[in-house]
């Protein structure tokens, strides 16, 4: 990697090069770091389907992961709604996370090598949020060819020494009384931008046809 992209220990300036980084599978517990390090919920799912790090390349050690895409199956109902056609055929990305320091398009380049690793024929629809609650817009999305769905309906937000904390566990969704007695706090209410991502033009005529779109 050339000297003029490094800048300190593990900052580096300018763009990406793709040749000089690479994705590939990383273990849960890495996923759990970075998130639990570096993304405002703090946590994830307790399985993945999927888990792609980012790592400069020739790296071996999960210890140099500099990025993470989590994938999971959505809940049957977010499925239902996103992809009726094929509601198991739904893969949600639950979790994207760069360490700070590495080049701006890095977001895009994860996305789009974990995009490429995930067999498309099982899982055909791809399915994302970007929180408003965070400020996001979803802006990655749109460079990696997704398409923007529209808002989803307002949802408590609670947080919990400044993490999110979901309100559902397991099979199990809490109540607000619930929520505010394990010390929560309700922060308000928020919309997220859903975006999907479907294999084949079919399936895209599918959702518009039926006014998601």
């Amino acid at each position: 990697m050339g000297r003029d992209h490094i800048k300190g220990r593990g900052q580096y300036v300018g763009r990406l090069r793709a040749k000089e980084w690479e994705v590939h599978t990383v273990a849960l517990e890495t996923c759990r770091r970075l998130v639990e390090c570096y993304h405002y919920a703090g946590g994830g799912s307790n399985t993945a389907t999927y888990r792609h790090g980012l790592f400069p390349k020739g790296a071996i050690f999960d210890a140099d992961c500099r990025g993470i895409a989590w994938w999971i199956p959505p809940t049957k109902s977010a499925a239902l709604a996103t992809y009726p056609r094929n509601w198991q055929g739904v893969l949600s990305l639950s979790r994207l996370v760069i360490v700070p320091g590495v080049p701006k398009n890095a977001a895009s380049f994860l996305l789009g090598a974990s995009m490429r690793l995930i067999d498309r024929e099982r899982w055909p629809c791809l399915v994302t949020y970007a929180d408003e609650w965070q400020g996001h817009t979803g802006g990655i999305y749109r460079a990696t060819n997704w398409t923007y769905m529209g808002k989803t309906k307002p949802e408590a937000v609670y947080v919990l020494d400044e993490r999110m904390i979901a309100r559902k566990a397991g099979p199990h969704t809490r109540t607000k009384q619930e929520m505010l007695d394990m010390g929560c706090e309700l922060v308000g209410r928020f919309s997220k931008h859903k975006y999907v991502h479907i294999l084949g033009k079919g399936g895209l005529e599918c959702l518009t046809s039926m006014g998601m779109s």
